[in-house]
Parts: C-alpha cells; structure tokens; sequence
C-alpha cells in the first residue's frame, strides 16, 4: 500500500510548480492510500483535497486545514465521521460509497457551520427508517443532502418526525451492527486470507489460472473484502512492472550501437527498407529517399538530422546513413510523396560545391551493367559561367621582322631612289 508522502504530494503538484506551502488544490485519488498524513503540516492553504478511491480507514490529520473547502473521501474504508470540527471553512464534504453505519456520528460536523453540501449516498445508514429526516434536523445549517435540495418544508416535517427517526436511526444501527459480526466472522473463517495471499504470491509466479480462482471467488461489499481486492491488483499489476522491467533490460542488451568509440556514426538500415541518397545532381542540396509503405501512417516515422548523419526511426527501427558532407540542420525539410508514400528528405549544404563531376561509369564492365540503370540518372553538372584566359610565352629578343616601325623610312628611300632616275619625255601628252 501507498502512504503519503513529500516526494507523492511535490509530484501530484505539478500545476503549482511543485510548490507546496502555496498549494490550493491536490488530487491523491486511486493511490492505494490507508492513512491520511503530512497533508496538514506540509499544506495548510488547502481549498480542495480530493482522496476518493483510497483504502483510508479513519478521517484523521485534518483539523489544521483551516482554509479547507471542499474535502472528498468517495469510495474509502470510512465506518464513523470524526475529527472534522476545526475545518472552519468547509462547505462540501462527500462521503459516499463508505461503510458509516453509526448516523449519530454526524453530530459532530454541528461545528462546521459553513457546511451546506453533504453526501453519503452508498453508506449503510442510508438504508435506516427516517435517515434523511434525522440528519436534515441535526444539521440544520446544510442545504443539500445526497444532491437533493432542503426545502424549508423540508425542515418542518424532519423537526416533527425527530423523535419517531432517532429511534429508527438507533434500531437500524443495532440491525447493521449485527450484519457486520456476520461478515467479519466469515471473512476469519475463509479460506483465502489477506495475509496468505500476499505470502503466497510474493515467493511463486502468478499464472492465469490462479488469476482466475481468485475473480470466481465470492466477494462482498465490506472492507475487508474491499482490501483484499486492491492488494491483489496490486500485485498483479507489480507482476507486469516486473516482467516489463526484465524485457527491458534484455532489450538494452540487445540494443545496437549506433556510434564507433571515437564518435563516429554507423550506417544502419534496421527495417531494410530501399533508399537513395543523391548528392551529386544538385550543388546547393543532398537528397535522401525512402520508399516507405503507402499506407503507413506518418506518426510511425520519426526523423533526427544531425550535421554529420540522419536518423529515420521507422516504427521503433533505424535507418542511420552517414552524410557526405557537413549539412544545415535548421533548414533541412521532409516531405511525403501522397501518391507512392516515399519519403523525401532534402538537406542543403554547409559549403555548397562549385562543380559536380560526373561518375566514371565503365559500361563495357559486366559487373556494372547491373547497375547501369541506376547510374543513368547521373548527369554532368556545370554551375556558372568558367572564363577562362589564354595568354603567350615569348623567350628571348623580340625579331626585327616583326618590328614595323621601319616599314615608312624604307619606302621613303624607295621613292626617292625613283625619283632622282625620272627623265621627263616631252612627247608624252599631259594627262587630264
């Protein structure tokens, strides 16, 4: 069983930060709780505590509460109502599906005189003569019992049938009181017992059939019973943790590595599933398909992109390839093909490329004709213009032929030459 302690109260205060001195509001229901405890040292500014669905016995450890609103202990062990009187503030108190059978026990929440909220449907004293008459006279400060409103007529016929359901209240106590011998010696006379179960259980597995005998017993509505029940959830249910907790550590033997001892990934293709990783087609990006199944689900596919390697987990298994290059994680995108289910994965570069060479395929090698096709894809890739420059050597002196600032002086001399040879002929006519 539970008790309550400062490490349940911290975690069922998540809302407040973990914060428990300012806590308002706490919720211990369904925890296996027997006692009630700490609550009213460790949170005194308590408005609502709610500890429905325990195995809490007796209403204790509450008195210090002060600021206590609402209080529920639905679905508990509680046989009498008690130590509630310094609960000043208290306006909603629910009892319900308890064992009280004492009903002159509610005599004591006179002093709660801000209650007008009560609920003790499901008790035993429900079922006594006149129970709703006496306990709308003896409180006369509450407003609703078992959900149901109290009229001011109300108060008249219960005040004029007070002294007929005080003797009703105590011959339904004294029938009830009866009826609980009864079950408490059938219980000691039982041939499974609390104790026996629990000893018995704790050394030998449980298996289905023993399961089985035990929901086929008779059970009854009674606290014992009620015990005995959740101490055997209990156990089953630390039986699962167990096998749960063996299975993980098989799983954690059997876990594949992902990284060598000096850091460096593995590639793993743990749900075998085809893939192509191009990073030759595009300068700028590398891209990963995954031929996923069609119809998966995309929940089923989980995608971690480091700078170095990509991590697809498909279903609980991994896909792990090791990049080329050192690649930008924040801008990387994923998408799915609706029409064929793959799965694209485009990752831009770090440092984009300035040239793409294309492959050297030998395709006259027969090893390599198998995989003629997939390396058709692969083009030649040339990104921006490449100007190039082409210029000349010269060694040695530049040579005269070449040089053609001589060219006019030599001409010149020519033509003087000729001229000084002219001789004028006379009978030749002038031209026109």
């Amino acid at each position: 069983m539970v008790r309550i302690s400062v490490e349940l109260i911290r975690k069922k205060s998540e809302h407040n930060e973990g914060e428990i001195s300012t806590l308002e509001e706490i919720s211990l229901h369904q925890e296996n709780i027997e006692k009630i405890e700490l609550i009213d040292k460790l949170c005194r500014k308590l408005k609502i505590l709610l500890l429905q669905y325990n195995l809490i016995s007796k209403i204790e450890n509450l008195n210090k509460l002060k600021y206590l609103e609402y209080l529920n202990l639905a679905l508990n062990n509680i046989v009498i109502i008690e130590n509630l009187e310094g609960l000043e503030c208290l306006k909603k108190l629910d009892l319900t599906m308890n064992f009280i059978g004492d009903l002159k026990s509610v005599k004591t929440l006179k002093l709660n005189y801000k209650l007008e909220q009560l609920y003790l449907t499901g008790n035993p004293c429900t079922d006594y003569d006149n129970y709703r008459n006496y306990v709308i006279t003896v409180l006369p400060q509450i407003k609703q019992l078992d959900m149901i409103d109290i009229k001011k007529s109300d108060r008249i016929i219960a005040s004029q049938k007070f002294h007929i359901a005080e003797g009703d209240v105590v011959r339904g106590y004294w029938d009830y009181m009866k009826l609980r011998k009864k079950q408490i010696e059938r219980y000691e006379n039982s041939d499974v017992k609390i104790t026996e179960i629990t000893d018995q259980d704790d050394d030998d597995e449980e298996d289905e059939d023993k399961v089985k005998s035990f929901w086929n017993e008779p059970s009854y509505n009674t606290p014992e019973d009620r015990i005995k029940i959740a101490k055997k959830l209990e156990q089953i249910e630390n039986k699962k943790n167990h096998k749960k907790d063996n299975s993980n550590t098989k799983d954690i033997k059997n876990t594949i590595k992902l990284f060598t001892q000096d850091g460096r990934p593995y590639n793993i293709n743990q749900p075998k599933v085809p893939f192509k990783l191009n990073d030759e087609d595009d300068r700028d990006n590398i891209f990963l398909e995954i031929s996923l199944y069609k119809h998966m689900d995309t929940s089923h596919v989980d995608i971690d992109i480091q700078p170095k390697y990509i991590r697809v987990t498909i279903k609980g298994k991994i896909l792990q390839l090791t990049l080329p290059c050192e690649i930008e994680t924040e801008k990387s995108v994923a998408k799915r093909n609706t029409v064929t289910g793959n799965l694209l994965i485009t990752m831009p570069r770090l440092n984009p490329l300035d040239i793409i060479m294309k492959k050297s395929i030998d395709y006259n090698d027969k090893k390599s004709s198998s995989s003629k096709n997939h390396s058709s894809d692969i083009k030649k890739i040339q990104s921006g213009k490449i100007i190039t420059k082409r210029e000349l050597l010269e060694i040695g002196p530049p040579i005269d032929d070449l040089d053609f600032s001589n060219i006019y002086k030599k001409n010149q001399n020519n033509i003087i030459n000729k001229s000084s040879a002219f001789i004028d002929n006379p009978d030749v006519p002038p031209l026109e």
